[in-house]
């Protein structure tokens, strides 16, 4: 059994059993699932977002095993996850609770506690109107660069995301965002995967699903390789020499992710 506490989950949890204690916290639920539920709480005024695994049995492992898909078993991809971005210097959430029980993979539970990013709004609400209302162009280069150099950071970090949409990203709006002021979070990492180095074929999936979820928005094809020169840290006419087979894969992926999503009414 692993737990970690930090407050102020150390002292209200002080003698009582965290398992039971993080299944006790109410608040508004965000995803209700057969073996997962993500809620937002309040402790003393502040907020916090709580995701409780509670094992997905081994038929669920075996039918995303069979379909090619990496079952998530737990809270600890995420803990892992934010512990390598915070490392690398990567903003993302800060995780102040976290608990593992039980060595089978299909019955473990387990948790984690993060402190709520707020006030934020994630990109792809933000960028919602560009078609209709364009950027300031200062600004939409800023928020590419900032996104490129922060999934640049991540992969280089050993850390893939697995749903890597700009929706997980969240801009943070305390105070006016202008281009010459903005910061960003990168959320929802409970599929992420850690390693020494990611495989290219998962930093190739990130990046289109990144690209998938511009596409409506209005980026061009100068703000593809903005992207590509902050994200390879490298000059453009290296990256498309060096990448061309990528380029060509990420434009047949992201097309056939967007007629997927057309398929089935905008559902990925």
């Amino acid at each position: 059994m692993k737990v970690v506490l930090n407050e102020p989950f150390a002292s209200l949890w002080a003698g009582r059993d965290p398992f039971a204690a993080v299944e006790a916290l109410e608040g508004q639920v965000y995803r209700e699932l057969e073996g997962r539920r993500t809620l937002r709480t309040e402790v003393d005024g502040r907020g916090f977002f709580v995701k409780i695994h509670r094992g997905i049995g081994w038929g669920e492992i075996a039918k995303n095993l069979l379909t090619a898909k990496l079952p998530v078993l737990g809270a600890g991809q995420e803990w892992t996850a934010l512990a390598r971005l915070h490392q690398a210097g990567v903003p993302t959430m800060t995780a102040l609770a976290y608990g593992e029980r039980g060595d089978n993979p299909a019955t473990q539970h387990s948790f984690i506690i993060t402190e709520e990013l707020a006030p934020t709004v994630d990109l792809d609400v933000f960028s919602r109107d560009w078609l209709q209302q364009p950027p300031e162009p200062r600004l939409k280069r800023a928020l590419i660069a900032e996104v490129a150099k922060m999934v640049g950071t991540m992969h280089r970090a050993g850390v893939n995301h697995r749903d890597c949409y700009i929706c997980h990203f969240l801009l943070h709006t305390d105070k006016p965002v202008s281009a010459d002021d903005l910061r960003l979070s990168v959320i929802d990492l409970h599929r992420a995967q850690t390693r020494d180095a990611v495989p290219v074929r998962w930093r190739n999936k990130d990046l289109a699903a990144l690209y998938f979820s511009v596409l409506d928005i209005g980026m061009t094809r100068r703000d593809g390789l903005r992207f590509l020169r902050d994200y390879f840290r490298l000059p453009l006419r290296q990256i498309l020499r060096d990448e061309a087979r990528l380029l060509a894969w990420l434009e047949r992926k992201a097309a056939k992710l967007y007629q997927r999503k057309l398929r089935y009414g905008g559902a990925l």
